[in-house]
């Protein structure tokens, strides 16, 4: 154990004394390469559709999201993900457009590629934005989700998303055994480049509402909720047998979904695994945060800060926030 002095030989207060001392021993830095920036697309052209419960986030088309993208380049920014509005008649029981090779998100990911070919993308690999009852899975005559049948669907989602040409597919959807089967589809397509960043430890969390108004999928869903599927927000232990199964299966990177309630889920993680650890700031973090600085109750660009550093400290990798493009334009200045 380390053995420290004691005031008044000790005073930690030197080491604050000014800016060059508190840089000079700083724990913590967050950088733009930190980030990686959730963006919602939709078909047509010309569309930008603001989500009111998400101040300052909107849906946006193909030729919009383009500048998004570049922008996302200028700043450093290295990963964009990408999750689709569809249409809701193209909203089936099976998801089964989640399977078009032309596609909203495979035509996305190809146009993305071919414009910014080192920006990195990554893409959702869950049903709930193409069903037309709102769930990451298919549902028994009960309304239970069915494991294996999903997964079987969830593969082929994945494949349809690889042969686009995208970087990394990030399953959100929490079904047993999926990573394991993406794993082994991609490699027998040689697909082997394909990056997996596995929703690991995803809660069934009430801090989804404004993404789910964001995709078209609260409406779906109705009173029905995911809790037989994503983990119980009790639960810690859990997160690590499940972070396990996922990185034993072949995933290349893991996530802890929300984020700031449930840092001390990406400290055990890290701790246990050492393996590259995400977390999702997830949309009610970045809602709260925009509504109490709208009301002048806090400061928005400390408080954006000062959340995202936190994720740092509890020794994240790296983070999904729509807050991205704001804070890189913050360091940039700095």
């Amino acid at each position: 154990m380390t053995v420290f002095a004691p005031y008044p030989h000790g005073r930690p207060r030197r080491l604050r004394r000014d800016a060059f001392t508190r840089n000079l021993v700083r724990e913590n830095t967050l950088t733009a390469h930190d980030l990686i920036y959730p963006v919602f697309v939709v078909d047509g052209q010309n569309q930008r559709v603001p989500i009111a419960s998400m101040p300052g986030v909107e849906r946006l088309s193909l030729d919009l999201l383009l500048p998004v993208a570049e922008d996302c380049v200028r700043l450093g920014i290295p990963v964009m993900a990408l999750f689709p509005v569809i249409d809701q008649s193209l909203k089936t029981y099976d998801g089964k457009e989640a399977l078009n090779p032309d596609g909203l998100v495979p035509r996305v990911v190809r146009a993305l590629k071919k414009e910014f070919p080192d920006l990195g993308v990554m893409t959702d690999v869950a049903l709930d934005p193409f069903t037309s009852h709102g769930q990451d899975g298919l549902p028994d005559d009960s309304g239970y989700i069915l494991n294996d049948e999903t997964v079987a669907i969830l593969v082929k989602q994945a494949l349809t998303q690889a042969r686009a040409g995208v970087d990394m597919v990030a399953p959100s959807d929490m079904m047993d055994g999926r990573i394991g089967a993406i794993r082994a589809a991609l490699e027998a397509e040689k697909l082997v480049h394909t990056r997996i960043m596995a929703y690991s430890a995803k809660y069934a969390s009430a801090f989804y509402g404004p993404f789910r108004d964001a995709v078209g999928s609260a409406s779906n869903l109705g009173k029905s909720n995911k809790k037989v599927y994503q983990m119980d927000p009790a639960n810690t232990d859990e997160a690590l047998r499940e972070v396990a199964m996922d990185i034993a299966e072949g995933a290349d990177m893991v996530m802890v979904k929300p984020g700031m309630p449930y840092l001390d889920v990406v400290r055990r993680v890290k701790d246990e695994f050492k393996v590259p650890t995400f977390a999702y700031q997830v949309s009610g973090e970045y809602a709260m945060l925009k509504a109490a600085a709208q009301n002048g109750w806090l400061d928005h660009d400390a408080v954006m800060m000062e959340s995202l550093l936190a994720f740092k400290r509890a020794s994240a990798d790296g983070i999904l926030t729509y807050f991205a493009r704001d804070v890189a334009r913050l360091l940039q200045n700095k």
